[in-house]
């Protein structure tokens, strides 16, 4: 991945001594702002809907070689934001005049066209063929700047700082994390419906940088991101046996998890990716196994003469949602992550599977099937709070983005292919993830490193 450096709008911090470093947290970074925050601008994202609000991306000003760049960084930024259903990017046709780099803009004239916020920034060479890309987001009606911060990089490496810029803007105005800066690893489908090809892609969540990560000569299902987001975890049916493997994103070595004895499936990293949780299939029942990855040592944490599969952690690692048949019917059930304490927490109409637990631990995704339909759904850890987000012919398999806010699912209408969909918390702003191929089995990273 390419280089990156992070400074705030007023200059570098001296720790900073390699290109290797590819992120700074906010803690080390703090947004330069010009007076106590008595902005105008601020967007409630818990609300069901919410009217988009107004904001003008200018293209960033720099020389003959950030001419282009400035623009591209803006047209990725402005993408970002209206892709979450929060912002509303002004035309530039309506700009009145051209705001110039980091300078305080006229802020009557933004007003002129109702823009509530305003990104403005600029491009100048740096040391060794890089660029230094600055911006500064404005609140138009307070007449203040909210943030600001520069990023060094190599010019082909644009598009990580648009959504870098994209996720400041996104946590200063709404409160909440960004989830630009992050990937996508998937199921990219092919081939006559009898007989798919199925294949590992991976690609930026806007789904630009596409990436084939399998050939397609074995059968990959289930994905999912170590949190170091270097390695995905997975169900490969190489030499027609299913197993796990981990794979290694940059290199593309790849090995098997674990000398289970039946098929092994439904993997998933935990929190610190110190271990593997997957459901082993034996004797024609399925329950649930912890493998440290570190020692190889594995651990069956259910025995119970059914189907356990569908593990995930909560984030801090100490509990783990499953799905299970063993009350007649599949459902949803938690235990803590040495398999004590195993109680059923969904107990509406119909059949829950897939569960996913959110990254801010307060809510559990589910697909749920009934009455001939599929859901994608929240409840709470308890099982209170049941809430249903979207529905259809088939939708499955919910991943989170880093935030807890916005979800992507498998959807399939009647007689069509599989895509990739996205949709927020509130079950509002639906929209297709477009992918070169169709697509299931979608998995969100954790913010880039």
């Amino acid at each position: 991945m390419p280089s990156l450096l992070l400074f705030p709008a007023n200059g570098p911090i001296p720790m900073l001594s390699t290109l290797r470093t590819l992120f700074i947290a906010a803690l080390f970074l703090a947004p330069i702002v010009t007076s106590p925050a008595y902005a105008l601008m601020n967007i409630d994202i818990t609300k069901g809907t919410t009217e988009p609000l107004p904001i003008a991306v200018t293209d960033l000003s720099g020389g003959a070689e950030g001419s282009q760049i400035g623009a591209d960084i803006s047209r990725v930024i402005a993408a970002d934001l209206e892709r979450s259903g929060l912002f509303r990017p002004i035309d530039k046709a309506s700009f009145i005049e051209k705001a110039s780099g980091t300078t305080v803009p006229n802020f009557p004239s933004w007003r002129q066209i109702n823009a509530a916020g305003l990104v403005t920034g600029d491009i100048k060479a740096a040391e060794n063929g890089n660029v230094e890309v600055e911006f500064r987001l404005w609140d138009v009606f307070a007449e203040q700047q909210m943030a600001g911060r520069s990023y060094v990089t190599s010019p082909s490496n644009w598009r990580r700082v648009s959504h870098l810029i994209a996720d400041e803007i996104y946590k200063r105005l709404t409160g909440e994390g960004g989830y630009f800066d992050t990937r996508i690893v998937y199921i990219a489908e092919s081939g006559n419906p009898r007989h798919r090809i199925k294949r590992l892609a991976i690609m930026d969540q806007d789904g630009e940088n596409h990436k084939f990560l399998t050939d397609g000569l074995d059968m990959m299902l289930t994905p999912r991101f170590s949190p170091a987001v270097q390695q995905v975890i997975y169900l490969s049916y190489a030499n027609n046996k299913p197993r796990v493997y981990v794979r290694d994103i940059e290199t593309g070595r790849e090995r098997i998890l674990g000398d289970f004895p039946g098929m092994s499936f439904a993997p998933r990293f935990s929190p610190d990716g110190s271990k593997a949780v997957m459901s082993v299939s034996e004797n024609g029942n399925s329950n649930i196994y912890i493998l440290d990855l570190r020692s190889g040592t594995k651990e069956r944490i259910t025995s119970d003469p059914s189907i356990n599969t569908s593990p995930s952690y909560s984030p801090d690692g100490s509990q783990i949602v499953f799905n299970s048949d063993r009350g007649g019917s599949q459902q949803l059930y938690t235990m803590s992550s040495s398999g004590a304490n195993q109680q059923r927490i969904s107990f509406g109409n119909g059949h829950y599977g897939t569960p996913v637990w959110s990254p801010r631990g307060d809510l559990i995704a589910f697909t749920k099937i009934a009455g001939g339909n599929f859901y994608i759904g929240v409840m709470r850890p308890d099982g209170s709070g049941e809430r249903i987000l979207t529905q259809g012919f088939l939708v499955e398999g919910p991943s989170w983005a880093p935030n807890g806010r916005v979800i992507i699912f498998t959807k399939q209408d009647r007689g069509s292919s599989p895509h990739l969909y996205s949709i927020d918390l509130t079950g509002s702003n639906e929209r297709e993830v477009v992918t070169p191929t169709d697509a299931s089995d979608p998995a969100w990273s954790p913010l880039l490193q």
